[in-house]
């Protein structure tokens, strides 16, 4: 079953790796790249690396994937756009529901799921009789907590803050949001021409 379960996952990476370089399409190029990760990360499974093929689903196929997909999208915006909102109010509806996950956060951190304290020496080595996952997960939300949740807010800041800029477009430079020039007409046939 083992190299059943190989061949067709192998199969699959090589498949959706070629098809990551020869796809003319950027969008399905991320989408079979989430197809071969997920593919690497069976091979993980495999050869009994739990928390390999973990970290290989959660980071690449699915942020790192969704930071491509950012990217490309936000390359196609040509002009300039207004930031409107369709939903009066829902500004101050963000602000608050913020400040309920906070609380709850900070509320759930220090009482009840976790302490923040460190972890016991016996209980977060891999050698205790946990697996592999449990103890990096043990000492995660204990020794390592407020780390973690912090680093977990500054990559939301920075994801939010990057598509204001890219939004804006001019705000970076301190001009005024207008829309791109339309390219001269001579310049165009100039080109062509050459």
């Amino acid at each position: 079953m083992t190299a059943v379960l190989f061949f067709v996952f192998a199969a699959l990476a090589l498949a959706g790796a070629l098809g990551v370089v020869l796809s003319r399409n950027p969008v399905y190029s991320a989408l079979l790249l989430v197809v071969t990760l997920v593919s690497v990360a069976v091979f993980f499974l495999m050869q009994d690396a739990q928390l390999v093929a973990a970290v290989q689903i959660i980071v690449y196929a699915s942020a790192i994937v969704v930071l491509f997909l950012f990217v490309i999208m936000l390359l196609g915006v040509d002009k300039a756009e207004a930031i409107i909102e369709p939903l009066p109010g829902q500004r101050v509806l963000a602000v608050v529901l913020g400040g309920i996950l906070l609380a709850q956060l900070l509320f759930l951190g220090g009482r009840v799921w976790a302490t923040g304290a460190p972890c016991a020496e016996d209980v977060c080595r891999p050698e205790a009789g946990g697996a592999n996952v449990e103890a990096v997960a043990r000492s995660m939300f204990t020794t390592y907590l407020w780390p973690f949740e912090i680093t977990a807010a500054l990559l939301a800041i920075a994801v939010v803050g990057g598509v204001v800029i890219a939004k804006r477009g001019g705000a970076v430079t301190g001009g005024e949001d207008e829309p791109l020039p339309e390219p001269e007409e001579g310049a165009i046939e100039s080109e062509s021409a050459t």
